[in-house]
């Protein structure tokens, strides 16, 4: 059976999963691209370094953001979601925003193959991951799919 998710399911989907989907368009080039994110009902919080999609998204802030939960090709769930891209340039936004990220990611980050590295220097102060660009994503409108057999 095909159909179509409740708000409800929506908003749990995009809470509960970390991997993304940005899709971004600039000039005459679509992109898409996974991005580790979290979410607190209203932002996708990201965090990368400069690149081609930061790049894309700044000279055009209006973008996509996708997440599915796969179970089998039978039974899977799918939300897609549009919204506007912004930068977060003040120290306080930015620590905010990667706080969000790393209550969400920390506790999945196990396992003797992860990489651990400090992001707090010894007065509590964000280091390494307050380098690159901190972002946010307000999603404006979304829409869910599912399939379940």
């Amino acid at each position: 059976m095909l159909g179509e998710l409740k708000n409800s399911q929506i908003e749990y989907l995009l809470y509960c999963q970390v991997v993304g989907r940005i899709g971004c368009f600039s000039g005459n080039e679509v992109y898409v691209v996974p991005i580790t994110y979290a979410y607190d009902g209203v932002y996708i919080y990201g965090h990368t370094r400069e690149g081609k999609k930061i790049d894309m998204m700044r000279k055009n802030p209006n973008v996509c953001f996708e997440i599915d939960v796969v179970d089998n090709m039978s039974n899977w769930r799918s939300v897609i979601s549009w919204g506007k891209f912004e930068e977060l340039k003040s120290p306080q936004d930015r620590e905010q925003a990667m706080q969000k990220l790393l209550d969400r990611i920390h506790p999945i980050m196990t396992g003797e193959t992860t990489v651990h590295h400090s992001m707090t220097d010894s007065h509590g102060k964000y280091i390494e991951a307050m380098q690159g660009v901190v972002y946010r994503i307000e999603l404006t409108k979304k829409t869910g799919r599912y399939e379940k057999r």
